[in-house]
């Protein structure tokens, strides 16, 4: 990511968990957030380009920012397990971050396949009487995989022309919650020479 990314790893359930942060240039955070990535099976990785960006967008905020490989993916062990073994693995980092940064908000943000993973971990969190701060979902997975409802306030940006998933599928999920959805005009669902409109949303929008 850049010279001051700190890369570290977990003791996973299913094996190492291959994991990176990065920090503001203040001191102190504000908060932190987890960016989770897309598809693994699909060449996703925390490298990818709109997780590099919505880890951007969350240094600007002067959130701390935590992101992992899945299972399976890069150094991380383990095999890819449909959602449900990323889920653990994603509630695993935001222990490790809580004990980090135990005064700290945090925030819950992911692309495409990760949006299913972060929603998945915010309905547990809801379970257990907690919530994340607020929820960032960039190609939101609607109608991909078994999609949980999500609180008000959660920020939705989609590409105009996604062929993954189409932006029908996003407001058929998000109209009955009554979420707005911020579309990207003639964006694809990899955001080509559009990723800066994700950054400028996210930062925009954010209470300061």
């Amino acid at each position: 990511m850049n010279a001051q990314t700190q890369y570290f790893s977990l003791d996973g359930i299913a094996g190492t968990l291959e994991c990176a942060l990065d920090l503001p240039a203040s001191d102190t955070p504000r908060g932190f957030a987890l960016v989770a990535h897309p598809h693994p099976l699909f060449g996703g990785t925390m490298d990818n380009k709109v997780v590099h960006t919505l880890v951007r967008s969350f240094v600007t905020l002067g959130y701390a920012a935590f992101r992992m490989n899945f299972r399976g993916v890069g150094a991380s062990g383990g095999v890819h397990d449909g959602g449900a073994g990323e889920t653990d693995d994603m509630a695993q980092l935001l222990a490790y971050a809580q004990e980090k940064y135990p005064e700290l908000p945090f925030a819950l943000s992911g692309f495409s396949f990760g949006t299913f993973v972060q929603a998945q971990l915010q309905k547990r969190l809801e379970a257990e009487g907690r919530s994340a701060e607020r929820l960032v979902l960039v190609g939101t997975a609607a109608g991909k995989w078994p999609l949980p409802t999500v609180p008000a306030g959660t920020i939705l940006i989609h590409g105009e022309q996604d062929e993954t998933i189409p932006l029908t599928n996003v407001f058929e999920w998000a109209r009955p919650q009554d979420l707005p959805v911020l579309v990207v005009p003639g964006c694809d669902h990899f955001f080509n020479r559009k990723l800066q409109h994700i950054k400028n949303h996210v930062v925009e929008v954010w209470p300061r």
